[in-house]
């Protein structure tokens, strides 16, 4: 039957109790489950040191996958702090290991935990180790970091292949500025991962918009297996009255995001600048601060907008995909999955990027701009209110992103559930057969 992990027990739970659940995890029910040859599982690793985008990301693919397939259990593994807040769907369901935050600095500290951060680190990869040897996944799927965090899933990895799991790599469709990621991978000897461990490498993006790994000398048996799968299309939550109670704004309004808020105070502060020094802005704001944004900083922010008439502020939304559903264009610093959300909901946006601590997001918006997805404005020579303001103005009469035919932009988890469906089915286990049967680029 399909296990649900309680809500209120401790997310970090111990090794006896995860091994119960995941021994009943992959056990089909009688009723409503297709007929398969065997009740498959996967696996999505998921380092979350900070942020929601790599969470977000391995739920939506978890929740596409088990819609398809009926004899089929997700499990993610995730270091986020806040992943108890969102909803799952049956037959999907997470392990939390404990939680670590990269500080200014470059280094890492225990979220939580009064522990040295070398002991946090041990303590997840004996718990990803042991989840993973007894979920015993068909499919391992690896979100962005081949080895992990600090090379915490290296030995997973190596046993899971042993075992005959299939490996699976998945990059959003930029990373970094390709000299400095030639360096990062270096340094963590990414690429021998690349090249001895893993069997598939899945780019959820284009490469009309970026190739990932341009610049990094990869070899030819890399390349074979690479696959650009397009966009992954968001999917509207079916709660839409919860939403609805979230602002009392009137429509349309402005959706104003930094994802998940601890590096968008510039953002903020840019807006809420703009409807000061022009009051006469077409159109209301919700701003939605993200659970990560300093709570000193978004006290500060709220201060302000409580001066302000049309200008409404919430802290965070798990179902953010009706916000920005229901409103009439975006303001957003670009992260993946914010853009995935444009496009799926097609909302023209106007796109201020960060430059640190990596290019990633300046690079994702220079390129949708260049293709007429979205528009980007720059702060980097200043925060000119009455450049924001324009861009607020224009946003009504901005085109959308359907205006530009891109073919393949948002067909990522069709794509991605043919390949996973290729590799569960021993049939189709031929070189090559999931790539020419998904269709994608390579």
């Amino acid at each position: 039957m399909d296990v649900r992990i309680p809500r209120d027990e401790p997310p970090n739970c111990g090794f006896d109790l995860v091994s119960a659940r995941l021994a009943r995890l992959g056990e089909p029910s009688g009723a409503g489950v297709i007929a398969s040859p065997k009740y498959a599982r996967v696996l999505i690793y998921s380092h979350d040191s900070f942020g929601l985008g790599h969470l977000r990301r391995c739920r939506t693919i978890a929740h596409a996958l088990v819609a398809r397939r009926k004899a089929l259990s997700v499990l993610i593994l995730s270091g986020s702090p806040i992943i108890g807040s969102f909803d799952f769907r049956t037959r999907v369901d997470f392990v939390r290991v404990p939680g670590v935050i990269k500080l200014r600095n470059g280094e890492y500290s225990s979220l939580s935990l009064h522990m040295d951060i070398g002991e946090v680190l041990r303590m997840r990869a004996s718990i990803i180790h042991h989840t993973a040897e007894v979920f015993a996944p068909d499919v391992f799927i690896v979100d962005k970091e081949p080895l992990g965090l600090r090379g915490e899933i290296q030995g997973t990895l190596e046993a899971l292949r042993a075992r005959g799991t299939r490996l699976v790599l998945g990059l959003r469709d930029v990373m970094d500025d390709p000299a400095l990621l030639a360096e990062e991978w270096e340094r963590k000897n990414a690429m021998s991962a690349l090249e001895t461990l893993y069997d598939d490498i899945l780019v959820y993006g284009l490469p009309q918009v970026c190739e990932p790994l341009a610049g990094l000398g990869l070899s030819r048996s890399m390349r074979r297996k690479m696959t650009y799968t397009g966009y992954l299309e968001s999917a509207r939550s079916d709660d839409a009255p919860r939403v609805q109670a979230a602002t009392a704004l009137p429509e349309p309004f402005i959706l104003v995001t930094p994802g998940g808020g601890g590096d968008g105070e510039d953002l903020i502060d840019w807006v809420l600048g703009a409807y000061e020094s022009d009051p006469g802005l077409p159109h209301p704001a919700l701003i939605v601060f993200g659970p990560f944004m300093r709570p000193r900083r978004r006290q500060q922010f709220r201060m302000r907008i409580a001066r302000l008439d049309r200008v409404e502020a919430i802290t965070f939304d798990a179902r953010f995909e009706n916000l920005m559903a229901r409103a009439a264009g975006v303001v957003a610093m670009g992260g993946y999955n914010t853009f995935c959300e444009i496009l799926t909901f097609d909302k023209p946006a106007v796109i201020v990027p960060r430059r640190l601590p990596r290019l990633e997001q300046t690079i994702r918006a220079s390129r949708a701009a260049q293709l007429g997805l979205v528009r980007m404005l720059s702060d980097e020579h200043g925060r000119d209110r009455a450049a924001m303001a324009a861009a607020l103005r224009g946003i009504g009469s901005q085109p959308r992103p359907s205006d530009v035919v891109v073919p393949g932009l948002l067909e990522g988890l069709d794509n991605i559930q043919r390949l996973v469906e290729r590799w569960l089915d021993p049939r189709d286990e031929r070189p090559g057969a999931a790539r020419a049967a998904a269709g994608a680029t390579r």
